[in-house]
């Protein structure tokens, strides 16, 4: 083996290894997060998240759980603080929702989608963050401090 060789696999041996001590969850070569991963996380910094909605393949609303380029886990979930409209399924109104995608070119593409969507009338507002393969949304009833709130906690969390 050369020299370019040994430093290279040092290098990536290096870059792997730091991932791993520093729990970098941008790492979009291993598997996602799953959604009830990241509603774990999520409350465990605090947020006060109430029922959650795992969806599969044939119960998600949007039908696309599983298709081409599209999420591979979503759940919705209450916010304690917001009122539920007191329905069998969980709207994103009533707190939020996770999309988690394979990859963060999949999980770019549906955040621009959704706030193309979002943006054009203010009747669809809605807060929505991206990190890495994870798109967070939350309803608009939450207040600004409220959203940053799980913003941070996003941030922390990775995707």
């Amino acid at each position: 083996m050369g020299t370019v060789a040994k430093t290279w696999l040092g290098a990536s041996a290096a870059a792997a290894l730091l991932a791993a001590v520093t729990g970098c969850a941008g790492d979009a070569t291993g598997p996602p997060p799953t959604t009830k991963s990241v509603i774990a996380d999520l409350e465990a910094s605090g947020l006060p998240i109430g029922e959650v909605d795992n969806y599969t393949a044939s119960s998600d609303p949007n039908k696309l759980l599983g298709r081409p380029d599209q999420y591979v886990g979503k759940a919705n979930f209450t916010d304690r603080r917001l009122e539920s409209d007191g329905q069998a399924s969980i709207d994103t109104t009533e707190g939020g929702s996770i999309e988690v995608f394979e990859d963060e070119d999949a999980a770019e593409k549906r955040e621009e989608y959704v706030k193309a969507i979002t943006e054009s009338a203010s009747l669809l507002a809605e807060y929505s963050y991206r990190e890495g393969r994870v798109f967070l949304r939350l309803g608009s009833d939450l207040t600004p401090d409220q959203a940053a709130k799980y913003e941070s906690a996003l941030r922390k969390v990775g995707g």
